[in-house]
């Protein structure tokens, strides 16, 4: 079909046999010598049948034609038509142009013949195969083919107008239906062509030819179900057929028997042949049955995904086709297992599986030698398989037998769709639990996969397996999907079973060490050993073999991490729907009065579902539009699709939409231009393909160390790839470290000893080594980042460990652990020179608060290194402290690593210098001081980083609380809060807002600024943005598939009345040209729509029923009727000026609005009871202007833009801050400071905590208690 017009079920459908000239030769050689053994014919195409049977007028054709070219099928036209074919054209298969384009009949023979077409002299069932054929572009199409035996009646053929002969035949000769389709409709297909069957075993010879292309013309009216949860159903007598959809658009339909492989393969052998697909292997199948070669084929691949097949892919080789084994490049093929001795004899280093018997081998051996899938995936996948039920009559045994075919059909349609179910889900474990780490060796910016460090976490037992998968084509595009953050299967389930310490190591972006929990779980584990490790363990204190316990990585722990609760997931509920019964003639009258009852029945499906369900409303609508575009109606099926933007734009065909506007009468362009939803709908197809085709960035680069010397700009790239630290700044002050004293350059060999020195400092710490009582001392969550060499201390002799918390020392002898300080208490750190012999060695002593006794230790030669360590986690924790952000520390243990790292390859004399230069946070407490006042103090709870996975800060735009409640009727468990945070460039960050850690790191929203946010009691969060869009993100499945297109420009504000807390309906929403619109957010169409005369109308509330809109010089109050019922302006002074009101605040009970200008340091309060009684202005302190402000409780918080400094422009800065007003005696209770940019936001927790988002220079967000 065109790739504009819709798909429907049935591609082609093509008769196979031998020409009538063959069976008179065959006939006349029987008549003669009576015997047919050995008799094979050449098959030839006896008929092909394709759409449209129905012609239509030539006007319609010719516009059909002129727009876009058919999709390029696996069929290539042959040069010479069928002999029989031209001269016995179908009066609706070949009249009229309706041959499909660009098929090619040559192979397609053989294949429906693959074993032969054999001339027997007595009747055979008939017999079923499937096939796959895949073109250079990777497109499949899908045929099934229907085997029958006819018999050969001397001057006739099978299609020969006339009736046959009554004479009584000794032969019978094979023909074949193939029915091909773009869709792997394998059971559904193969249940139409047994209809077929009932009538081909009964009517004469001459009607066969009707029967099959009516046959081809009903399953030509079968449209393809949409993506989702919408079977469609149709019958052709006797059987009712259903045609499952597929889950995903990316994903195929899933319509054959997954568990067939079960019978075949014990799980190990089916292990063993995934592994050598995933390696890329030259696999073929055999079997003695051609149709489970397809069908086990199909199986494995679907167990592959979401990783796709590349390479070429035949499952069914006829006898003529067995030097395509003869290939150089990987393969799946599969043949009968009568060849199977001819094929391991002549050919080498094919993987031979034998379906019938479960058997697997080599041509080689009776052995494969390659690496086997990881064990700890491999026993899980085993124990997973033992508990499936894959036995319909163990399953059916409790029953009573059913007495109507149709309902045990159903019956056995719901056990395979749920048993499918369960076996696509183990199968995704198992491909969950061998990549699962890849996404942490990711660098998205620069779309880098680091190949090596990806190898070095494998166990040594693992790595031959990974090293053969990292190079193949399919892990290559599993990449490609990882690295466009494709949310599919495979993330939500890697994602939903991650532990919450791999969460917690997500969220913090520190450096990998293994947690004392970790290290627990390991010594829990079997895996341990008493060795120590050559690498750290050798420079440890002699603490003795019976005191130590030594820890490999162990793999079960970090890759297979899956609870039986989140595998067994049940299917989601699905909705069939009745296609009508299929007209009893197929004239054009008929067709269309099919259409019109089957889009009456849509129609009613639609109303049904207008308030239930928005998903399987977008399903009705689709196809409602499908229909009506094949009816030419066009205007009716632009108004379909146009409702798609408000139920699910996923399911949206642009391509179609696009011919449809194209292919417009000037009349039907005329009335949609009328119609405000098409008049939308064209404008917005218009601006998209206007805008300039930008390719997919898909590339995926190997991280490679550098060959050249890098400026600062490549250095930044560089480190970035390599997964050293993403922060631009922090990378642009190592760049510094490392040019120290040099050109403004880093030398390639500097570098590869940097990247060097810190990987194996990385390693070494996954081999740490530590007795139970140190461990016993330390929180789950510590790591040890640094350790020195053994020293005498003041406290004996021993190792300094430095954790993100504290320092202890690991000493000799029994005490073991001795705590030093935590970092929060020290109170002093400096460098000092003991005595020793008859000279004086440099020594580091450290004051703490609690104990008069100063700590001491002889670091020798590390004491500058150490010095500048302690002192920066120093100066990062009080920083954390007293701004409640945990990100100080974090970025403060980078830094010092760094450090070390830095010292560790410079090795001169200026190194010290050098690394100096990455204590930031010790060098912020000199520059600027780091008191925070006690009001801030006490009233900052908490601060989160919501920047954290990107390279640079953004600025938080809008924020959003939703509270935690009860989810929708399907789950009872209760949800809890969120924190929705609007970035730049459409990006939205989801927080649990009761823990604060990062749900959703980016849920992308157009790619406009965001205006505007609010939260609905239908789980729907809506978005403004300034591209005109409002987007609606399901809060369930964090996925924003609605979108709200009526308004022309910039979205800017959003409210909702909330009187009635169980029926939000009245919801409203304003764009920048003064357009109000009212929403119903059931059913989200327009209630009413007003517009109100200003220059631009940035923000709208809702009070007592009456909206009050900020518009720039004035604050308007409107009746409910749209009409302006009160305007107050800007003050005279600030009219002159180019300022404008910023926010304001409505309190009703008081009679008060307070204002706000973004250029004016004061707030203007305006008394709405008393027009006559003059504004009020209040100076605020320190405010050069105010971006925001909102009501919580009894009071006013006030976001202020700040005055810089006179100072400077030193990031620790703070230069903003928020105040929080007494709307009763008119005077700042608080001021805060938080921010080192102008505050964006504020939003309210439910009247508890006030949360604040910042510019881009802070990027961070401040949690406030509420008194």
């Amino acid at each position: 079909m065109a790739d504009h017009l819709p798909p429907v079920l049935l591609e082609a459908c093509v008769v196979v046999g031998a020409s009538s000239d063959k069976l008179r030769e065959v006939s006349q050689t029987f008549n003669n010598n009576g015997t047919t053994e050995h008799l094979l014919l050449e098959p030839e195409v006896l008929h092909v049948l394709a759409p449209p049977f129905i012609s239509r007028p030539q006007a319609e054709i010719e516009t059909v034609r002129s727009h876009g070219k058919r999709q390029r099928s696996f069929l290539r036209k042959k040069r010479e038509q069928p002999p029989l074919a031209a001269a016995t054209p179908s009066q609706g298969g070949s009249e009229g142009g309706s041959v499909p384009k660009d098929i090619d009949l040559m192979a397609l023979p053989q294949l429906c013949f693959p074993g032969g077409l054999q001339v027997t002299n007595k009747q055979k069932d008939e017999q079923f195969h499937f096939l796959v054929f895949t073109d250079v572009f990777g497109n499949k199409t899908h045929g099934v083919v229907m085997q029958c035996y006819r018999p050969i009646l001397e001057g006739t053929s099978f299609f020969q107008n006339g009736a046959g002969s009554s004479k009584f035949s000794k032969l019978f000769s094979a023909y074949s239906v193939c029915v091909i389709s773009k869709y792997p409709y394998f059971t559904a297909l193969k249940d139409c062509l047994s209809c077929l069957l009932i009538q081909l075993r009964t009517c004469r010879l001459s009607d066969m030819e009707e029967r099959v292309r009516e046959f081809a013309a009903r399953l030509a009216l079968v449209p393809i179900p949409p993506p989702g949860q919408l079977h469609l159903m149709f019958t052709i007598r006797p059987l009712t057929i259903v045609l499952p959809s597929r889950e995903d658009k990316d994903l195929p339909a899933v319509d054959l028997d997954l568990h067939l492989p079960f019978f075949c393969f014990r799980p190990q052998q089916l292990l063993q042949v995934l592994s050598c697909l995933l390696q890329e292997q030259r696999v073929v199948l055999f079997s003695a049955d051609w149709a489970r070669l397809t069908l086990v084929a199909e199986s494995l691949l679907l167990f592959l995904q979401p990783l796709s097949w590349q390479q070429p892919y035949v499952p069914v080789l006829a006898r003529g086709m067995l030097d395509f084994l003869m290939a150089p490049t990987a393969f799946l093929m599969g043949c009968h297992l009568s060849h199977f001795e001819e094929v391991a004899a002549e050919t080498d280093d094919l993987i031979l599986t034998n379906i019938d018997n479960g058997s697997i081998c080599t041509s080689c051996s009776e052995t494969v030698g390659l690496p086997e899938i990881p064990l700890a995936a491999a026993d899980r996948f085993t124990q997973r398989c033992l508990s499936l039920q894959i036995h319909f009559d163990l399953y059916q045994c409790h029953s009573a037998s059913c007495t109507d075919i149709g309902e045990q059909r159903a019956q056995r349609r719901e056990w395979q769709h749920n048993i499918n179910h369960e076996i696509q889900r183990i199968a995704l474990e198992l491909i969950v639990n061998i990549f699962r780490d890849v996404s942490s060796h990711l660098n998205y910016e620069h779309r880098v996969f680091n190949s090596e460090e990806f190898l070095k976490t494998r166990e040594p037992t693992e790595q031959t397996f990974y090293k053969k998968v990292l190079e193949t084509h399919i892990f290559h595009f599993f990449l490609k999907d990882r690295l466009n953050r494709k949310m599919d299967n495979f993330a939500r389930m890697e994602l939903s079973t991650r532990s919450e310490m791999r969460k917690m190591k997500a969220i913090i972006e520190v450096p990998r060490r293994p947690t004392m929990q970790e290290i627990q779980a390991r010594r829990k584990s079997s895996i341990t050993e008493t060795r120590l490790s050559k690498r750290l363990g050798m420079s440890l204190p002699n603490l003795g073999d019976d005191q130590t316990i030594s820890f490999q990585r162990n793999t079960l722990l970090t890759s297979v991490i899956m609870s039986d609760t989140g595998l067994r997931t049940p299917p989601k509920p699905v909705k069939v729907f009745k296609l009508p019964d299929f007209p009893a003639a197929l004239s054009s009258h008929s067709v269309q009065s099919y259409y019109s009852e089957l889009i009456q029945q849509l129609s009613k499906a639609i109303f049904s579902a207008q308030n239930e369900n928005p998903a399987l409303l977008a399903r009705f609508y689709y196809l409602r539009g499908f229909i009506n575009t094949l009816c030419l109606r066009r205007l009716d099926a632009l108004g379909d699709f146009q409702n798609l933007y408000k139920t699910d734009t996923a399911i949206f065909p642009t391509q179609l939409v696009t011919w449809l506007l194209d292919s417009l009468h000037r009349d039907e362009r005329q009335q949609a231009e009328r119609r405000p939803e098409l008049k939308r709908l064209i404008l917005k197809v218009k601006t998209e393909n206007e805008k300039p085709l930008v390719e997919p960035d898909d590339h995926v680069k190997k991280f490679e160390l550098p060959r050249k010397h890098l400026d600062q700009e490549e250095f930044v790239r560089c480190v970035q790839e390599c997964g050293i630290v993403k922060d631009v700044a922090t990378i642009h002050r190592l760049f510094d470290a490392l040019t120290d004293s040099q050109p403004k350059q880093v030398d390639p060999d500097l570098f590869r000893v940097f990247y060097t020195f810190w990987k194996e400092t990385e390693a070494e710490a996954q081999d740490v080594n530590f007795p139970s009582e140190v461990i016993d001392h330390l929180d789950n969550s510590e790591c040890v980042y640094k350790l020195s060499s053994c020293v005498k201390t003041s406290h004996g002799v021993g190792k300094i460990a430095m954790t993100q918390k504290r320092l202890f020392l690991l000493a000799e002898g029994r005490l073991g652990f001795l705590e030093i300080a935590k970092f929060r208490d020290i109170q002093e750190v400096k460098i000092a020179a003991a005595p020793f012999l008859l000279g004086r060695i440099p020594s580091l002593r450290i004051q703490t608060s609690g104990r008069p006794e100063v700590f001491e230790a002889n670091l020798k030669t590390e004491t500058e290194l150490w010095n500048l360590v302690v002192k920066e986690m120093w100066a990062g924790r009080k920083m954390a402290d007293q701004h409640k952000d945990p990100q100080y520390m974090t970025q403060a243990l980078t830094n010092v690593l760094l450090m070390d790292a830095v010292i560790g390859c410079l090795q001169n004399q200026r190194s010290i210098i050098a690394a100096s230069k990455l204590a930031y946070f010790d060098k912020i407490k000199h520059e600027v001081p780091m008191m925070v006042t006690k009001t801030t103090s006490e009233t900052l709870k908490h601060k989160i980083n919501p920047s954290l996975n990107l390279a640079e800060p953004q600025t938080v735009h809008v924020l959003l609380y939703t509270p935690g409640q009860l989810t929708c009727n399907d789950s009872d468990s209760e949800m809890n809060p969120k924190l929705w945070v609007a970035l730049s460039g459409g990006k939205v960050v989801v927080f649990d807002a009761a823990s604060w850690s990062m749900l959703q790191d980016c849920i992308q929203v157009g790619q406009s600024q965001l205006n505007c946010m609010l939260g609905l009691i239908q789980e729907q969060v809506w978005i403004g943005s300034q591209d005109s869009v409002i987007y609606i993100i399901d809060t369930h499945s964090m996925t924003c598939n609605k979108q709200l297109t009526e308004h022309r420009h910039e979205v800017t504000g959003l409210t909702v009345d909330t009187r009635d807390q169980h029926n939000s309906q009245q919801t409203y929403s304003c764009s920048c040209d003064g357009m109000i619109l009212q929403w119903d957010s059931a059913s989200l169409k327009v209630k009413r729509q007003f517009h109100l005369s200003c220059d631009r109308l940035s923000s709208i509330q809702i009070h007592d029923g009456t909206l009050w809109c900020c518009c720039g010089d004035s604050i308007v109050e409107l009746k409910k009727s749209g009409t302006p019922q009160r305007r107050m302006v800007l003050p005279d002074d600030l009219r002159s000026a180019p300022s404008s009101f910023s926010s304001f605040v409505v309190i009703p009970e008081r009679g008060q609005l307070w204002t706000a200008c973004a250029d004016s340091g004061e707030l203007c309060l305006w008394h709405t009871n008393n027009h006559r009684r003059p504004s009020k202005r209040i100076s605020l302190p320190g405010s050069s202007g105010v971006t925001c402000m909102i009501r919580v409780k009894d009071q006013i918080w006030v976001g202020c833009r700040g005055r810089s400094s006179l100072r400077g422009q030193c990031d620790g800065q703070l230069r903003s801050q928020v105040l929080v007003m007494d709307p009763e005696s008119h005077i700042v209770a608080k001021e805060l400071q938080a921010h080192s940019d102008s505050i964006q936001t504020l939003c309210s927790a439910e009247d508890r905590y006030v949360l604040s988002g910042s510019a881009r220079r802070d990027g961070k967000i401040a949690i406030w208690k509420v008194e």
